[in-house]
């Protein structure tokens, strides 16, 4: 004979209203947590509603002790994961960003160039900092600040006495 899981605290939450607030619920995966505690609550047994949901038997026991924890907010509670730490400290990450957005390589004196690229800011992460990041990983720093790539381009000076080149408009 199987132990079945029970909710121990309903908060207030009677089968009626979970099926209707199941409705509600945008999310499918949010949906699927309240429908396990309405068939726990119904007195289906943890395998049986995992077979329903095609949701693992632990993932069932977790949802139900959230939710005797803490109700309905905790039983949709998401936490993200925490993920690898930054490596540059907010105030080296503020810095850097002020320094690409207001001078150029050349200012710095890191070089002549007067662009920023992900082989210069290596350069200058390990060299300031002692930092080492990838080319890749420093792009994708880049694009999280709300940096896009853009290719420089040349301009070309006019000569003096001559008509402007012409220009081309790309639609």
């Amino acid at each position: 004979m199987e132990k079945g899981l029970t909710i121990t605290d309903n908060h207030g939450w009677t089968l009626e209203q979970l099926k209707a607030y199941e409705k509600t619920v945008k999310k499918a995966s949010m949906a699927k947590r309240v429908a396990v505690i309405r068939l726990i609550m119904e007195g289906y047994y943890a395998c049986e509603a995992s077979k329903l949901l095609n949701v693992h038997r632990d993932t069932i026991s977790a949802y139900v002790r959230n939710f005797n924890r803490g109700g309905m907010d905790a039983l949709l509670h998401r936490g993200s994961s925490p993920g690898k730490p930054p490596l540059l400290s907010p105030e080296q990450e503020a810095e850097v960003r002020q320094m690409i957005e207001h001078s150029t390589p050349a200012e710095e004196g890191f070089g002549c160039k007067s662009s920023w690229d992900t082989r210069i800011l290596k350069h200058v992460l390990e060299e300031k900092y002692a930092i080492t990041m990838t080319r890749m990983g420093i792009g994708k720093m880049l694009k999280r600040w709300g940096f896009s790539y853009t290719r420089p381009t040349y301009t070309l000076r006019p000569i003096p006495g001559s008509r402007p080149p012409f220009k081309k408009s790309w639609t």
